[in-house]
């Protein structure tokens, strides 16, 4: 149903849409995939109405006026069986939810997008030399670019989850100039991140990972705050290049929405830039204390 906020030309033209989509979409599938027995002897394309309503486990004339575009009830789960009948990608599906005026579902990455590694990691090799990491929903690592390395620590044998390694890693913690300040954000940019899935059991387990490992992270985690993944300044001291000062910047994929890239921008200060060059060149890497992950 639309929201009391909604104005009727905006209700009228919401509903004309989900009219016209949900008739294209009809339309699009054909009987013989539906699995109806007539469907390889009919010449007309697409389903009909009463065989969505059927398949969908719906009365025909409910159906029929949802495709109308009137203004009826409708709820999550029948909205998934039609939406499973007209086999609409994850995109598609929460399209039809905002349609319908109800909460769209959490994105969820389609199929053909899921093997986007190549190219993402062509976009952190891109931005040398500055660093650039990938994390997954859980905030597990999946690829760092070079300077990520060198700059921030990131290194097979530590752990792969940016929250835990935040607490753990004492290389990385030692780096990080105002490491107290910025926990208390890091912490709320996860609460915030699990929020999105409250019944997610994998978040769970790196909230009772981090609980076990980090007594600051507990107590952290017990305020309750929450901010959303954005911006923030960081100020690094790296024993090689001294004083680095950074801009933290998280990125979200539309077509990946379970991946967050996070690039690193040098601030005008302490010549960050020229260091971050220095420090990826031949030169700069033959004084690392550890291996570069290639």
């Amino acid at each position: 149903m639309a929201t009391a906020a909604e104005s009727t030309d905006a209700k009228r033209h919401r509903l004309g849409e989900l009219r016209e989509f949900l008739m294209s979409r009809r339309a699009r599938v054909g009987p013989a995939e539906a699995g109806l027995p007539d469907g390889g002897r009919r010449r007309t394309p697409g389903l009909r109405r009463e065989e969505v309503a059927v398949l969908a486990g719906v009365g025909v004339s409910w159906y029929q006026w949802l495709e109308q575009g009137r203004d009826i009830t409708v709820s999550p789960q029948v909205l998934d069986s039609v939406a499973r009948v007209l086999r609409l990608s994850p995109a598609e599906r929460r399209h039809l939810y905002v349609l319908a005026a109800l909460n769209p579902p959490a994105l969820e990455a389609a199929p053909e997008d899921r093997d986007m590694c190549h190219g993402l990691r062509r976009l952190i090799d891109a931005w040398m030399p500055f660093p650039a990491h990938i994390m997954d929903a859980y905030w597990n690592t999946v690829l760092y670019n070079e300077a990520a390395s060198v700059v921030l620590g990131m290194r097979p044998d530590t752990s792969q989850n940016c929250l835990v390694a935040f607490f753990t890693d004492p290389l990385y913690r030692a780096r990080v100039s105002h490491w107290e300040e910025l926990a208390p954000r890091v912490v709320a940019q996860f609460r915030s991140a699990c929020s999105e899935c409250p019944d997610d059991e994998g978040f769970r387990a790196v909230v009772e990972e981090a609980r076990a490992l980090s007594g600051e992270f507990a107590e952290l985690w017990d305020r309750r705050d929450v901010l959303p993944g954005g911006q923030h300044r960081k100020e690094l001291e790296h024993p090689l290049a001294g004083t680095l000062v950074v801009e933290a910047t998280q990125l979200r994929i539309p077509a990946r929405p379970d991946l967050v890239i996070v690039m690193h921008t040098p601030l005008p200060e302490a010549d960050t830039a020229a260091k971050l060059e220095w420090l990826v060149a031949p030169e700069g890497r033959r004084g690392a204390m550890y291996p570069v992950a290639g």
